[in-house]
């Protein structure tokens, strides 16, 4: 059973109840909803459309609403500009741009308290490098240092530049909203910078009585700089390598990648390895070797989840990428891992209890882990811990907190009434695991719950045996 979770965004390649199928049956964990390009209409319809194929399927998927954050952009040009080296660029904070030199609207009026003089701009995804000459407000006045052809609305990145917007705009609280609305189960802070700003969202989405969970995506120098308060703060982090890798110097991006995921597996934060991953599927039907050995190392690295963006939304193969990442990390994983989760953090009683659960399911071939979670807190402990081979069987009367769990590495969330007696309700998980083909007759389950002693609960670990195809065990 393959560990490392997929996550597909969605666009017009795969919108249609028909390929959402297919994208759930070739794996597909949770589905991504990138509010830089949907409407509120399709965020209602597409979610419908996931959730009804998902029940049909019997197969639990996730949605994470990713929301735009506060891009920094050029505004609209009447004609596209052809810049070369030595030009002189002039970017307008208040629209007010000059007809002698190349000039162009941003849509963020404190960039130019921001900006200094010798900083470097980085415009369309940095292939256009600039930098200051002289800013007298409302302009700012730039060289060009590469060329390139500047088009309407570009991203602008500001390497080592702390800029003063704010986490969430006005459109990512309307986005949120809607989120809320069709009860999202994960909501993406893009362009985390602080603590402070995933703190923010989780304000925002408890105000609305959302349980989602939050993601900070780390896009740019100053979020590293403070990467274990951003972590510690958040529920998820994602390593949004696009942003990522033009902020900070590319022959450092592996670094920051790894020291990331060490960092979340420490002290028990899922996390997303994103952009790029099969970029050339977007247009061919097969993935370059540097792509698959991309894929190959944050599976080895023991990310929780990886994920497709173009590839799925625009590309011409969707389902095979996702076919293309199961085979590559059912593959990497049966090779091993960095073991990261070595050095994990366990200090309360129940966390050292899944540690010693986790040590004895290690010590039994073909063993699955079963533990029972209302809120999902104790799955996230044996998601951290990485058993070697275990799955991990979450059982937990909630829907809400089964997709929650559909990001945790190596974590199977099933939805299952909690009996009074916690005998019956194992009985009763026992016999839902071989319905669904999960268990088999011999195998170990290691169980992690809780067993009446009088009017008291306590902690058990039991080791049970499946003995029957009806479920009975020993």
């Amino acid at each position: 059973m393959r560990k490392t979770k997929i996550i597909c965004t969605l666009g017009p390649a795969t919108e249609s109840p028909e390929v959402l199928r297919a994208l759930i049956e070739a794996g597909t964990n949770i589905f991504r909803l990138n509010m830089s390009h949907a409407t509120h209409d399709w965020v209602r319809t597409v979610v419908k459309t996931v959730r009804t194929v998902s029940t049909e399927l019997n197969i639990l998927t996730g949605i994470m609403m990713d929301t735009q954050g506060p891009a920094i952009r050029t505004g609209d040009l009447d004609a596209k500009l052809d810049l070369k080296v030595g030009d002189i660029l002039e970017f307008s904070v208040r629209g007010e741009k000059s007809e002698d030199i190349f000039s162009v609207d941003v849509n963020y009026p404190g960039l130019i308290h921001d900006i200094s003089v010798g900083d470097t701009v980085l415009v369309d995804n940095g292939v256009i490098h600039l930098k200051v000459l002289s800013k007298a407000d409302p302009h700012i006045r730039c060289e060009v240092l590469t060329p390139g052809t500047l088009g309407s609305r570009r991203h602008i990145n500001l390497p080592g530049v702390k800029v003063n917007l704010p986490p969430l705009t006005k459109k990512d609280l309307a986005d949120i909203e809607i989120g809320v609305e069709v009860g999202v189960d994960f909501v993406a802070l893009s362009f985390c910078r602080e603590a402070a700003d995933i703190m923010e969202l989780r304000r925002v989405l408890n105000a609305s009585g959302s349980s989602a969970r939050t993601i900070a995506k780390i896009e740019d120098q100053h979020a590293v700089s403070v990467i274990d308060k951003i972590i510690t703060a958040a529920d998820c982090i994602m390593i949004a390598r696009g942003d990522l890798g033009v902020e900070c110097p590319m022959e450092e991006l592996p670094i920051i990648q790894r020291l990331i995921v060490k960092k979340c597996i420490r002290i028990g934060r899922p996390v997303i390895v994103a952009t790029h991953m099969l970029e050339s599927m977007i247009e061919n039907p097969l993935p370059t070797r540097a792509e698959i050995t991309d894929v190959a190392n944050a599976v080895y690295e023991e990310a929780d989840a990886i994920m497709l963006s173009g590839e799925t939304t625009v590309g011409k193969y969707p389902v095979e990428c996702v076919k293309i990442f199961d085979r590559v990390a059912q593959r990497i994983e049966r090779s091993g891992g960095l073991g990261f989760a070595d050095k994990a953090e366990v200090e309360t009683l129940r966390h050292k209890t899944a540690s010693a659960a986790i040590a004895l399911a290690n010590s039994l071939p073909d063993s699955r882990i079963v533990v029972f979670t209302k809120r999902g807190f104790l799955a996230n402990y044996f998601s951290q811990l990485r058993p070697l081979k275990a799955p991990i069987f979450a059982i937990t009367p909630s829907e809400v907190v089964a997709r929650g769990l559909t990001l945790n590495r190596g974590t199977h969330p099933l939805v299952m009434k909690f009996e009074i007696n916690p005998k019956h309700t194992i009985a009763a998980a026992e016999k839902l695991l071989v319905s669904r083909g999960l268990v088999k007759h011999g195998d170990p389950l290691i169980i992690l719950t809780d067993v009446l002693a009088g009017s008291e609960r306590f902690d058990s670990i039991q080791v049970r045996h499946v003995l029957e195809e009806n479920g009975s065990a020993s």
